[in-house]
């Protein structure tokens, strides 16, 4: 129990893969603008790293290490996510229209999501059992929800504030990204005191 929490934490928290490890940029800077697109691409994103996990953990403890083929995985992991991501815009396009057509282009680019292949690499290469590595999907997936719904929140400050002219657009964004990034490194010694 205390392991599985602390996985979550550190998921969320300290090893957010947005704002720690980086991964994920894309969604976050393009889909961040507004709350409901956030949240909607936030929920896609769980929900394909929980899927992804659980598809690709089986797939590589029992045909690729079985069979000493462990360099297909990445190629293999891909395609799985490929799969579940076009599952998803199935989805989203006949239960919900308005948030498919929100999402445009960045719904298709959850297949080249970093932060998914990463989610599932990373469970491989700590070592994780099934249920460390569920969690440890599900808490990326909180942590990238996290991180895009305070995201959205700063830019809507951002277009009711006075910027210089040479910071308007994407330099202001990045600013405020690594501003809100350094915020998440105060979490380290949260996590690290509970659990250390």
């Amino acid at each position: 129990m205390k392991i599985g929490l602390s996985i979550l934490l550190t998921a969320i928290l300290t090893e957010n893969f947005v704002l720690c490890k980086f991964l994920g940029i894309c969604p976050f800077l393009g889909v961040s603008k507004k709350l409901n697109t956030a949240v909607g691409m936030s929920s896609a994103v769980i929900f394909v790293m929980a899927l992804a996990t659980a598809v690709t953990y089986p797939i590589n403890k029992y045909l690729l290490v079985a069979n000493d083929l462990e360099y297909l995985q990445t190629i293999v992991f891909i395609l799985v996510i490929a799969a579940l991501v076009q599952l998803v815009e199935i989805i989203l396009k006949k239960f919900m229209p308005p948030l498919y057509n929100a999402l445009g282009i960045y719904l298709p680019l959850i297949t080249t999501n970093c932060a998914v292949l990463g989610v599932v690499l990373l469970n491989i290469t700590n070592e994780y059992n099934f249920a460390q590595s569920m969690i440890n999907s599900v808490g990326a997936g909180i942590g990238f929800m996290l991180a895009m719904v305070i995201f959205s929140g700063v830019r809507s400050r951002l277009e009711s504030c006075d910027i210089p002219k040479f910071l308007h657009g994407l330099p202001i964004v990045l600013i405020a990204a690594s501003i809100v990034s350094l915020s998440f490194m105060g979490f380290t010694g949260l996590v690290d005191g509970i659990f250390g």
